[in-house]
């Protein structure tokens, strides 16, 4: 996947998140403070005004994406997602060409920074529920076919698992039967990259 193909899927990926704005802001008001879908819009607006721009490779790219989304996206969201983008980047230094390994060491680095940042793990009702066992199955060699059934699976786990970590975690047995915001904007992002 050369750069220009990489700058296509960000703004498709960029239009969705801003689409379902509304969405995943109703998500979060069900557990949260209801600022996921609007912070996370916003940011995305300003990534996609940058992918105007050139890069020279996808380290820059990944980094603009990171520092956008760490500048510009209030709540933890933007600190979480920067961190994804930041490590992805840094491990894409000096890649000329994203080719399947390269993504899927990369992704493990930016999953890895996330649950650093945040101190969540697998089962605390977060993003981490469907990005961890997403790198799981791409280092382990799933089709993108079954890595995006795995992302969906874990999605709709979050809805029956007490929140452990955030906002979410302050209303305890009450987050049961609710769609953890973060996973579904993970997951969203994740169908535009593997659809």
């Amino acid at each position: 996947m050369n750069i220009t193909e990489t700058k296509e899927i960000l703004k498709e990926i960029s239009d969705t998140i801003i689409e379902n704005k509304e969405y995943l802001t109703e998500l979060d008001s069900a557990i949260g403070d209801g600022d996921h879908g609007f912070n996370m819009a916003k940011g995305f607006k300003f990534v996609k005004e940058s992918l105007e721009d050139d890069f020279d490779d996808y380290k820059s790219l990944f980094m603009m994406v990171s520092q956008k989304l760490i500048s510009k996206v209030g709540g933890a969201s933007g600190p979480l997602y920067g961190t994804f983008f930041m490590k992805f980047a840094m491990k894409l230094n000096g890649v000329d060409n994203l080719d399947r390994n390269s993504f899927n060491e990369a992704f493990k680095d930016g999953v890895e920074g996330v649950k650093m940042r945040g101190k969540a793990k697998v089962g605390d009702k977060t993003m981490i529920d469907v990005l961890e066992p997403v790198s799981i199955a791409l280092n382990e060699g799933k089709d993108f076919s079954q890595v995006l059934e795995i992302a969906k699976e874990k999605l709709d786990y979050t809805k029956e698992i007490k929140a452990n970590k955030g906002r979410a975690s302050y209303i305890g047995e009450r987050s049961i039967g609710h769609i953890d915001p973060g996973a579904m904007s993970s997951y969203l992002m994740l169908k535009k990259v593997f659809e």
